[in-house]
């Protein structure tokens, strides 16, 4: 986008994730107006003020200047008159200019906006890309994360954040994670401390963000009463309101934890594409107990 009056309106607020077409506000009808939303003037609405004599064009645009709306883009390169424009920077409104088509800024606006008014948190622990599941290894300290994490990106796993995790709730169907700015590309390993991911390891093993699909919790051996040997209890940790299929791996001296994150983001991915062997295994073993059943009676 281009500015194309001043920047007194900066500091109005987008309060709404979408935007709106003022048609019906300049032909002066203001019920129900969406003034808490970006109004984007088209062909459509130009055609309309072309119209009008030159008083009446000029009121119709100072009073939608008038509103509280957080600004006016005018899409397919075209602009506004001088007087126009100098009625906005006069009702300190921000006047911007587009070259993109009308409905294609409006839906590139409003899956910017969307991403932007996204719900939000922060987790501690580490985000991996392995083989396309992203996933969340959270744990105590000193349960191996960052150990675990850099066997992971020797195998081929990509690094989307280290130590802390920024989520958003993307539209209400997916979890999205990406890192700090300050953290993007690096990792904090004890004993070596700060180290830099794609000079050591190669660009291919960063993300800056991946969709959320399993979260692993790492804790010790010792503190694990009952461990589902099966896997027929599934688990899930409610994040920003979406529950995402959690699983908890026991840490002992000898076990390869980063092996175990591996199988389990291919069994989660087969679990995507309707295949549970739990499952499967239980209905197998139920079968065989009915079929010896039948043959001892």
């Amino acid at each position: 986008m281009k500015l194309i009056g001043t920047r007194s309106g900066f500091d109005r607020k987008i309060m709404e994730p979408t935007v709106n077409r003022p048609g019906l506000a300049l032909a002066g009808y203001y019920n129900y107006f969406a003034h808490h939303r970006i109004q984007v003037i088209g062909k459509a609405e130009r055609s309309y003020l072309k119209h009008l004599d030159a008083t009446e064009k000029r009121n119709r645009f100072a009073d939608l200047c008038k509103r509280q709306i957080p600004c006016i883009i005018v899409s397919r390169g075209d602009t506004i008159s001088a007087a126009s424009v100098e009625i906005a920077n006069k009702a300190k409104l921000s006047v911007f200019q587009t070259t993109m088509v009308t409905m294609k800024f409006i839906n590139a606006a409003t899956v910017r906006l969307e991403w932007e008014f996204a719900a939000r948190t922060t987790q501690h622990g580490s985000m991996v890309d392995v083989m396309g599941i992203g996933i969340l290894i959270r744990g105590a300290s000193g349960t191996g994360k960052s150990e675990t994490v850099l066997s992971l990106l020797r195998r081929g796993a990509s690094l989307v954040s280290d130590d802390m995790v920024y989520f958003r709730n993307f539209e209400g169907r997916e979890i999205i994670g990406e890192a700090p700015e300050l953290g993007q590309n690096h990792m904090e390993v004890r004993g070596l401390g700060i180290i830099n991911v794609p000079a050591l390891f190669g660009v291919g093993t960063v993300r800056t963000e991946k969709r959320l699909d399993l979260v692993i919790t790492l804790r010790p051996a010792d503190m694990m009463n009952e461990v589902d040997r099966i896997g027929l209890d599934r688990g899930y940790y409610n994040l920003l309101g979406m529950k995402v299929p959690h699983v908890e791996l026991p840490v002992a001296p000898g076990r390869d934890i980063a092996q175990l994150v591996e199988v389990a983001a291919l069994d989660q991915k087969l679990k995507s594409l309707g295949h549970d062997s739990a499952v499967e295994f239980n209905k197998k073993l139920l079968k065989m107990m009915r079929e010896r059943r039948k043959s001892v009676v």
